[in-house]
């Protein structure tokens, strides 16, 4: 697997050697001792799944500590544009966002640490996304940050994207207090 580091400390991309033939193809999605070997030594809790229609937008999300999820996110079906914002005061990169694109083409894999909100949008009809997830969900802990938020300035590609009540109501980035730190 090939390793890419991004511009905010932290955000990885992954892109798995992929084994294709006239059969189909094969890859290792995960594997502990390959993220060990490249400096990864994380354990994972929970995996989740969703099925969202093309133009729906799930996020900012993140949860606060000591629920906080480091995230390894993988398109399983379809195609999103994928977005990290670094909520971790003190980073130099603090209320920066990176985003990318993965998709059941690219194979792309995305490690999402502690301290950063996450959302995507569904690029294609019955995207499948999935999340291998540090810690356990907790509704306690969950928080949002505005997926529209000007002072974020995050250009998600799609016109009036389908958002849920909580993402609509979620807070603006001025207002919020982080509960990370570097």
């Amino acid at each position: 697997m090939e390793i890419i580091k991004t511009p905010i400390e932290g955000l990885l991309i992954i892109e798995p050697k992929v084994f294709s033939d006239e059969r189909g193809l094969f890859f290792e999605s995960w594997s502990k001792q390959a993220y060990v070997d490249v400096g990864l030594d994380v354990d994972f809790v929970q995996d989740n799944q969703s099925l969202s229609k093309k133009g729906v937008l799930r996020g900012l999300h993140f949860q606060s500590p000591p629920y906080d999820q480091g995230k390894l996110v993988s398109v399983i079906k379809g195609s999103v544009l994928d977005v990290a914002v670094d909520i971790r005061r003190g980073s130099l990169t603090y209320g920066h966002h990176f985003s990318v694109n993965l998709s059941q083409e690219n194979k792309r894999i995305f490690w999402i640490p502690s301290g950063f909100a996450h959302g995507f949008v569904a690029l294609e009809e019955d995207t499948i996304f999935s999340y291998k997830c540090t810690e356990i969900y907790n509704k306690e802990s969950e928080g949002s940050l505005s997926w529209d938020d000007p002072d974020l300035d995050i250009n998600w590609g799609v016109q009036n994207p389908l958002v849920s009540n909580k993402d609509t109501d979620a807070s603006s980035f001025k207002d919020f207090i982080s509960p990370f730190k570097l």
